[in-house]
């Protein structure tokens, strides 16, 4: 594979940035000039990071540039910050993290690489608060995407939030009272792209939703029991997606790496063949 790391000046986080794009293989049977301008556009994975992370992690810690060259795919890893992929207009010079995907990155790659930016061959996946990322974009931007894996993350539930909760000294009602603030209060958060939970039930029944993957080590304590609670909501509204769930794994890279490699299968993506060596 080819690994390209690109630093430009995005207009929505207000710095320069960095982003990591794999790039699949010339053939050694082709010659370059034949390859390089055959025009083809390729199948694409919006590949999301976790909290603390940035664009680098899941060329460091998982496979993934094997994976991807296995199925001919470009894969995007952009940088987040711990941003839970929203808009901090307030944050320094404004960090629009929500936007930044949408209006600049996906225009910026379409039109600098060769890929396609048909729906049908965009996958958009993450892990952790990546996958908070992945299950927001996906429900937010139906059409830009045709299936999604949200990795060791489940949909937020808003309209069940207090002002108690998020006052408490619980872990995720600190982060969340944060992003509540950021949102300008509580009623706007619940009205916001960020009550996904909500949009799912807007869109269940609609055919507009992509595939969901929701995949999860059954050890996460993070994460499995609100996974758990969704799966069976799911059931109620007969929502059209993969419950994934594997023994023995807790909130880490080794489930990631694993969970991946069956997203890639959930997506439709067949091997093609081709040699990483």
């Amino acid at each position: 594979m080819s690994v390209v790391t690109l630093n430009f000046e995005s207009q929505y986080l207000n710095s320069d940035h960095d982003i990591t794009i794999i790039l699949p293989n010339k053939p050694r049977d082709i010659a370059p000039k034949d390859y390089y301008a055959n025009g083809k556009k390729y199948k694409v994975l919006w590949l999301l990071h976790g909290t603390y992370g940035d664009h680098s992690d899941w060329i460091r810690r998982t496979n993934i540039e094997l994976y991807a060259c296995e199925k001919d795919l470009v894969v995007v890893m952009p940088s987040a910050l711990n941003s839970d992929y929203a808009n901090w207009e307030n944050c320094m010079m404004g960090y629009n993290m929500y936007d930044y995907l949408i209006k600049e990155l996906m225009p910026l790659v379409y039109n600098w690489f060769p890929v396609s930016d048909k729906r049908e061959d965009n996958f958009i996946a993450g892990l952790s608060m990546g996958g908070r990322g992945t299950i927001k974009y996906a429900v937010n931007f139906p059409e830009k995407f045709a299936a999604a894996a949200a990795l060791s993350a489940a949909p937020m539930n808003a309209d069940e939030l207090t002002e108690e909760y998020l006052n408490s000294d619980d872990m995720f009602a600190k982060r969340t009272k944060t992003d509540v603030d950021n949102a300008g209060g509580l009623q706007a958060f619940k009205d916001s792209c960020e009550n996904d939970w909500r949009i799912i039930d807007s869109l269940v029944g609609t055919g507009k939703l992509p595939r969901f993957l929701f995949a999860c080590g059954k050890e996460d304590k993070l994460i499995y029991e609100k996974l758990e609670k969704f799966e069976k909501h799911a059931k109620e509204i007969n929502m059209d997606a993969e419950f994934w769930k594997v023994d023995g794994y807790r909130h880490e890279w080794r489930f990631w790496d694993l969970a991946i490699q069956h997203a890639l299968d959930f997506f439709g993506l067949k091997d093609t063949g081709a040699s990483p060596f």
